[in-house]
């Protein structure tokens, strides 16, 4: 996910309504294409190996999904979009996995761009509360929502699929999504994006969590450089899921009539979960913000301790040392130096002061 965090990459100046896509570029290998028509009463799955097979589905009264789990094979981008009469520019965002969320409203379907986080496939509860963003998956998708159909273009194939819960609910007829329109499909795609984007804020409040109480503990110059990544890491996520908030709000207002009053009670509900998100993430930057002041605290506390313990010896020693140095000079005539117990006597005084000053520091709660 590092190439997450670099700049856009620049567009190539072209003219105005003109498609990179008119330049013929050889395919870039399969792309797996995935069909699903259905009605209230009838339910068909397949998995197609060419685009122009999806055609006659776009046409048909019944609702239509087509998923598309590459944007790499141009070819197939430009074919669909020359039978549904899809803008070019919008054709080159879909290619563009870099593009920001967002929504366009024209006279023959709906352009839609929202980002996906995700877990790799195989990972449980444990293992995912571990991970750090880095690792996590971040995936564009593109849905085009016509009359009676919906288009989606996954970003790459890869294995899992974050929308089998749906593929599930349609094949079983659980609910009501097959007796809604297509609208209502692309509000539960919607949705489910949505809801990963909780298990990845739990996954980050578990390691706020265990990063307080190391701050506590013992921090240590790693621990500044994990704040560092979780405060670059939320600001990632910032900007990932703000703009979801403006796409969603748009959809509820929009007079498109490929939506529906009903479809749109249900985006209110999706709209507060967004809402819920992004107020959790600013949560978390200002906690993370707040960790910083902690470190320096704790680095601050931690050095006053050291000195304390240095400054507490060295004032002990320091009557030590002035006996022992008055005692070390070279003098002929010492009283001391021919009394049978002046040894012995030397260090009971020393023992005696070092004893006086712990009690005296002791009772101050110095130490």
């Amino acid at each position: 996910m590092k190439r997450l965090f670099r700049k856009k990459n620049q567009k190539k100046p072209h003219k105005r309504g003109r498609s990179r896509y008119e330049k013929k570029i050889p395919p870039a290998g399969p792309v797996k294409i995935s069909l699903i028509d259905y009605d209230e009463n009838n339910f068909r799955e397949a998995t197609v190996n060419s685009i122009e097979e999806v055609f006659p589905f776009c046409d048909s009264p019944s609702k239509t999904w087509i998923n598309v789990d590459s944007i790499l094979n141009q070819e197939i981008i430009e074919k669909l979009g020359s039978h549904l009469r899809i803008h070019p520019l919008i054709l080159e965002d879909i290619a563009n996995p870099h593009e920001r969320a967002k929504m366009e409203d024209f006279d023959d379907y709906i352009y839609i761009v929202v980002k996906m986080l995700g877990y790799p496939e195989g990972l449980d509860e444990v293992d995912q509360e571990q991970m750090s963003l880095e690792q996590l998956s971040l995936e564009q998708l593109s849905i085009i929502v016509g009359p009676d159909y919906i288009i989606s273009f996954q970003e790459i194939d890869k294995p899992g699929d974050p929308f089998e819960p749906i593929r599930e609910r349609l094949r079983t007829g659980k609910g009501k999504i097959r007796r809604m329109g297509s609208d209502y499909l692309c509000y539960s795609l919607v949705d489910c994006i949505i809801d990963r984007y909780f298990i990845v804020l739990e996954s980050v409040a578990v390691r706020i969590e265990v990063l307080e109480e190391e701050l506590i503990s013992n921090p240590r110059p790693s621990t500044l450089q994990a704040i560092h990544d979780l405060k670059r890491e939320m600001l990632f996520l910032h900007k990932s899921v703000w703009p979801i908030r403006e796409v969603i709000s748009r959809l509820q207002r929009c007079d498109s009539p490929f939506f529906s009053d009903v479809t749109k009670t249900y985006l209110k509900d999706v709209y507060d979960h967004t809402i819920q998100v992004i107020e959790t993430v600013e949560t978390f930057r200002e906690m993370i913000s707040g960790m910083l002041d902690i470190y320096l605290s704790s680095i601050s506390f931690k050095t006053n301790e050291i000195m304390k313990v240095l400054t507490i010896i060295s004032t002990i020693f320091i009557p030590l040392t002035f006996f022992a140095g008055v005692y070390g000079m070279n003098f002929t005539y010492f009283p001391e130096l021919k009394w049978k117990y002046g040894y012995l006597m030397f260090w009971v005084v020393n023992l005696f002061m070092a004893a006086t000053m712990l009690i005296y520091f002791k009772r101050k709660k110095w130490i």
